[in-house]
């Protein structure tokens, strides 16, 4: 047992049994439905019975799942019929029968249970869903079969399927195995135990999709020799005197056990079990004669490299290749996101015709993870902004960027954001989240924050709590994604109503983070100088975890369009003062004489996310604003700034305060929220908060500016009050030329919209010689 536990088991969820079944009963010519492509099913998954499993679905030349959101028994009943039993005696949700790979094609599906067909039912659409793999229905069929029905879905004594595969490690520096592991003998879980794969004929296309699985870009070259003494069988006594303290093998004695042979993989497939390979019958023992284990050896991609060598090169290559020309936005975990690429200068999305796991593949891999284990369609991680680049992406898969892959240019007509391609994509286990977990909470999804430390070698980890000094909107963002529970909802700092742990020592503080990171650890903190004024457990951090999150942006065209100036008289500002919208320099003024010269433009703030955006305060705490006539929720909601080129502020707007409302909404989208009537406030999805240029506050006071050349600059949510998925995209910035007397506004864009070089000229901008904008 203990040889077994040296290595972390890497599992990665495949594909499922190759086993193809017909549509159990012709659906008779009439005019009820036109004829579509033919449909197939299969049952999938482990471990099941031969009348059970993840329901599969092969349309448009594609095996996909079905969603478990709404299902019935109804719905059972149909598709056990097309997999040629009488009937349903149950169904299983959230992907009991493990996580399918590839598209969701059914989802909220609705049958009554007598339909001959599944497009009889009512369903989203082919391809339009909501949902995670990890929300794949299942069925049980009543085991008693459809007269004449013929059928090859039958689970052999012997198995016929390819469910988990790991890299099993031979190497290592020390009891405790370095994550990842990229180097080790490939396995297949066979029944309750693992089994090893017979290297004859194996090539480099296979080792590229192992690789792929595990999270890693690409493959290398492995030395044979050195694996074929690992696999022999050695007397134990042997296993520490006769090797190294820096390189080890587990060379314990071990029954190899040879389940697959002849594998044949093209390169291009995201698992292993798309490609063609036998299974040994019978007893294996002697299968494999003149061979060993198959053998991988993979190249971690930037984030997961370990060697300072191996990250030097990689800088290297980076500074020579310069700016990225692919990213991911909007996703919760590393390696998921809205793939959006450069082109011009400028970012952009991609639309989801034709997208699918080869071209979401090619993507995964320029980024420095595996394959992709979901093409998402539907903009699935949020909608973008700003250009739709590309469309009817079609890649083979072999291409080293998504750039090198035929597309078609995008016309105005053919897409839009609702349409944004995204990927899902394999990477590395690091075990992350074996280091934190949340006690106390009403859900899995919130707690007290406890994490391990002290887990050396052979050493068991010490659990204890995080000091909530500090701890914020950022910090919880990065504990939500080392837990694998999304996005965070709240960041808190006293835990007192989830005292339920008997962990009760703080063993970290001061953490810090930028929000990307993929551990706390990762985070700044204090290490072992420990240094927290409250250490009483109620002082805990805590988070609340989502699973979706809101995503708000500037529309800076907006501004652009409506930027003016106004000299207004000091009496109509008696009510801005109170609400200290004015420079300071204003008290000084001989009120109610004068005037104060005021830049005003529109404010236009969409929520893009996929979540509504809600005020972190409770309505007890909304203060009641007279000049505006309602209550808001937020105390500092955006920043107004002028700045000089070098960065300077030379005038703030102090439009902090803010009401949230629904002023108006996309096509199918209902106002949720209005100021009125000390109503719930907050954005919906798909909808806008609009603050005109003409109301009290919604100007910055530039009265003591003088005349040159500035940046508007405008950041929403700058505290990181609320959580949303993306902060980068919160500054808008815009040129100015002020020439004392009028102001051109120009060149206004969301801070992460433009290419590293564009941004560059934007900040060394000169200014304008005449008022002519080219």
């Amino acid at each position: 047992m203990g040889g077994t536990r040296a290595w972390p088991e890497l599992l990665v969820l495949l594909g499922s049994a190759w086993l193809w079944v017909g549509s159990a009963q012709p659906t008779p010519p009439g005019p009820t439905r036109p004829a579509g492509p033919q449909l197939r099913f299969r049952l999938a998954g482990y471990p099941r019975k031969h009348n059970e499993g993840r329901v599969e679905v092969f349309y448009n030349d594609e095996w996909g799942t079905v969603c478990d959101d709404d299902f019935t028994l109804g719905n059972a009943h149909v598709l056990c019929r097309h997999l040629g039993f009488v009937a349903a005696t149950g169904w299983a949700h959230s992907a009991k029968y493990g996580k399918g790979v590839g598209r969701i094609w059914l989802d909220n599906v609705n049958c009554a249970g007598n339909e001959k067909d599944i497009r009889d039912c009512k369903h989203r659409g082919w391809g339009n869903s909501d949902c995670s793999h990890e929300e794949d229905a299942g069925v049980v069929c009543k085991d008693e079969r459809i007269p004449g029905f013929k059928d090859s879905n039958v689970i052999e004594t012997e198995q016929s399927h390819v469910e988990e595969v790991r890299l099993r490690p031979v190497v290592s520096g020390g009891r405790r195995q370095q994550l990842p592991v990229t180097e080790g003998i490939v396995e297949v879980r066979y029944r309750d135990s693992w089994a090893q794969i017979c290297d004859q004929g194996w090539d480099s296309h296979n080792s590229r999709v192992v690789c792929g699985m595990m999270g890693f870009p690409a493959e290398k070259k492995v030395n044979r020799n050195f694996y074929k003494l690992a696999s022999k069988s050695q007397p134990k006594q042997k296993r520490r005197e006769d090797v190294g303290p820096k390189k080890r093998l587990f060379t314990e004695r071990q029954q190899l056990n040879y389940r697959l042979h002849s594998v044949s993989c093209t390169g291009t497939e995201v698992h292993l079990s798309m490609c063609s390979f036998e299974f040994y019958r019978g007893n294996s023992s002697a299968a494999c004669g003149s061979g060993m284990p198959a053998v991988v050896s993979c190249v971690p991609g930037p984030l997961f490299s370990t060697g300072s060598a191996h990250k030097k090169k990689q800088r290297q290559q980076q500074q020579q290749q310069g700016q990225p020309r692919i990213r991911l936005k909007g996703g919760a975990r590393v390696g998921e996101g809205r793939v959006e690429v450069l082109r011009s200068s400028e970012w952009g999305t991609v639309c989801d015709d034709r997208w699918n796991l080869q071209s979401a593949s090619v993507v995964c891999r320029e980024l420095g993870f595996g394959s992709a284990k979901e093409a998402l369609t539907g903009a699935r991680m949020g909608q973008g902004t700003g250009p739709i680049h590309l469309n009817e992406v079609q890649c083979r898969g072999t291409e080293k960027s998504l750039w090198n892959c035929p597309f078609r240019n995008i016309t105005q007509e053919d897409c839009k954001h609702t349409e944004d391609a995204a990927v899902r994509c394999n990477v590395p286990y690091m075990g992350y989240e074996n280091l934190i977990r949340l006690s106390g909470g009403r859900s899995r999804f919130e707690g007290r924050v406890e994490v391990a430390v002290g887990a050396g070698d052979g050493d068991q980890p010490r659990w204890g709590l995080v000091c909530g000094e500090g701890w914020g909107t950022l910090e919880a963002m990065v504990a939500c994604r080392q837990l694998g529970l999304g996005f965070a909802n709240h960041g808190l700092q006293e835990t007192w109503y989830w005292d339920a742990s008997n962990v009760t020592e703080m063993v970290m503080s001061g953490v810090k983070c930028a929000g990307h990171e993929m551990s706390l650890s990762h985070c700044q903190h204090h290490g072992a100088s420990l240094s927290c004024r409250n250490t009483g457990t109620r002082f805990a951090a805590g988070v609340i975890c989502s699973e979706t999150a809101s995503d708000l942006l500037l529309h800076a065209p907006l501004v652009q369009e409506t930027a003016y100036i106004e000299d207004r008289p000091l009496h109509m500002l008696y009510c801005a003062a109170e609400e200290n919208c004015l420079a300071s320099s204003a008290r000084l003024a001989n009120w109610p004489y004068g005037h104060r010269r005021l830049l005003r433009f529109s404010s236009q703030i969409h929520n893009r996310g996929r979540a509504d955006f809600r005020p972190k305060a409770g309505r007890h705490s909304w203060v009641w604003h007279e000049c505006h006539r309602h209550y808001h929720s937020m105390d500092i909601f955006t920043h107004y700034d002028i700045l000089t080129p070098n960065g300077t502020k030379v005038a703030e707007g102090h439009k902090a305060s803010f009401c949230l409302e629904d002023t108006e909404c996309e096509e199918d989208v209902a106002k949720r929220y209005e100021c009125a009537n000390f109503g719930e406030q907050g954005i919906t999805v798909g909808c806008w908060d609009l603050y005109r240029h003409d109301i009290d506050c919604q100007w910055i006071d530039i009265t003591d500016v003088k005349p040159g050349n500035y940046i508007l600059q405008v950041v929403i949510n700058p505290n990181f009050e609320v959580a949303e998925s993306d902060f980068t995209n919160n500054a808008m910035k815009c040129n100015c030329k002020y020439d004392g007397h009028r102001i051109w506004v120009h060149s206004c864009h969301i801070g992460d919209a433009l290419s590293e070089e564009a941004n560059k000229r934007f900040e060394q901008y000169p200014g304008q010689l005449n008022n002519q904008i080219s």
